[in-house]
């Protein structure tokens, strides 16, 4: 059956910052992130409860949906903070909260909140599906382990509650979120997969031995490193599949990362609506995904089960052969003119270039292309000289959006040329 076309799928964004937020003002439907430490990402730059009015006020002016993460395993002592998390959340008119733990469910329906179940609940069958509908669920998050043709029978057993899956991004060796090796590693349980502080270990180098056999099964292998999920190509499956919200994860990446895949699914998306989806440009879509952080790609369990090949035996994180380079910064910005002085002490820049300027101190984030470059004394310049070692060289360039001093300016280049 085919999707309704008068109802689009959304598309959710991961937020690490406030920087990631500027980043996907123009691609995403809607974003999720997390406050303090009850979410799934506790290394991330999780924001603080008095940033929450700020960043809904902004999400909603910019027509986005935000989404509150508070789907660690509870325990008794973290009520006080979720109470407050939640009250919170009343106030600023979150639109939603992102949970699994029964306990935290029945405060947010006594808030007259609205809850999407959290993929941490496994809901794996549609009698779980069907269960937490009942409960008052709007949206269920599916656990990642699921095929397409299972995720399509939950979908048409489901009476009212969205379906939401994610199509991008890390995947877990283990099933999603229910992993105690990191603990087991740290010697702590704040340290497992529950609790939004697991250290990766399965993306490390591992020796089995087999006492029975008297050998090593693997020998200094990085034998449970998966590759990250990749759906790109198959849009047009998953929209006539009937799901209704598309997650790309990523809450501990960079703002250039969260912004070339947001882009990229909402350019794929909006191509299924209006008919001109093609290999040509699923091909482009991949080049770029692969310019950005990544493990190699595989399409997980949605078309069966994994046969080993979604593992990367050979290299431990990103194989990307793209970098971001810091090659200056900005040192003062005239709104009169909307252009910007910049202190290059490294590389060159020329016209055509992207470069990104992104704030250290500050919520800063551009991506364009260079359209002008001026030197003191030297207008409309088509390139920079090279700068030497040691030295640098002030330019002036103009910039589409507001820029602060001291921002980072960066070009995402090839260390292979």
């Amino acid at each position: 059956m085919a999707q309704n076309k008068d109802k689009h799928v959304e598309l959710m964004a991961p937020l690490k910052n406030l920087k990631s937020l500027n980043a996907v003002l123009n691609s995403a439907n809607a974003i999720y992130f997390g406050v303090e430490d009850l979410n799934m990402r506790s290394f991330a730059d999780n924001f603080q409860l008095k940033d929450l009015a700020y960043i809904v006020q902004k999400c909603h002016d910019n027509n986005l949906k935000a989404y509150l993460t508070l789907n660690t395993i509870v325990y008794e002592n973290e009520f006080d903070l979720i109470e407050k998390i939640l009250d919170k959340a009343v106030e600023v008119e979150i639109d939603s909260i992102i949970v699994h733990d029964i306990g935290v469910i029945n405060l947010i329906k006594k808030r007259g909140l609205e809850f999407h179940i959290s993929t941490q609940a496994n809901i794996s069958n549609s009698y779980s599906a069907m269960f937490y509908e009942q409960l008052g669920a709007k949206r269920l998050i599916l656990a990642r382990e699921l095929s397409l043709d299972q995720i399509k029978k939950i979908k048409s057993k489901v009476n009212k509650a969205e379906i939401e899956t994610f199509v991008h991004g890390a995947q877990c060796t283990s099933i999603s979120g229910r992993c105690y090796f990191s603990a087991e590693i740290c010697g702590a349980q704040d340290y497992s997969a529950n609790r939004g502080k697991c250290v990766q270990p399965c993306r490390g180098k591992w020796s089995v031995y087999d006492e029975n056999e008297n050998e090593f099964l693997y020998d200094g292998v990085f034998f449970i490193n998966t590759k990250d999920l990749c759906m790109i190509e198959h849009i047009p499956e998953l929209i006539e599949a009937n799901i209704d919200a598309f997650k790309i994860e990523g809450r501990m990446r960079d703002p250039i990362y969260i912004e070339t895949v947001s882009q990229c699914y909402r350019e794929a998306i909006d191509a299924y609506y209006n008919s001109s989806f093609s290999e040509q440009k699923v091909e482009g879509w991949l080049i770029k995904l692969k310019r950005v952080y990544n493990r190699g790609f595989s399409t997980g369990f949605y078309f069966g089960m994994p046969d080993g090949k979604e593992i990367v035996r050979e290299k431990h994180g990103n194989i990307s052969e793209y970098r971001k380079m810091q090659i200056g910064k900005v040192i003062n910005y005239f709104p009169e003119k909307k252009a910007a002085k910049l202190l290059l002490h490294r590389g060159k820049l020329k016209l055509g270039d992207e470069i990104f300027i992104i704030g250290k101190n500050t919520d800063t984030y551009l991506h364009q292309t260079i359209s002008s470059i001026q030197i003191k004394k030297k207008r409309n310049l088509v390139e920079t000289p090279p700068i030497s070692k040691g030295s640098h060289l002030r330019v002036g360039i103009t910039v589409d959006e507001e820029v602060k001093k001291n921002d980072g300016v960066y070009l995402l280049t090839n260390k292979g040329k």
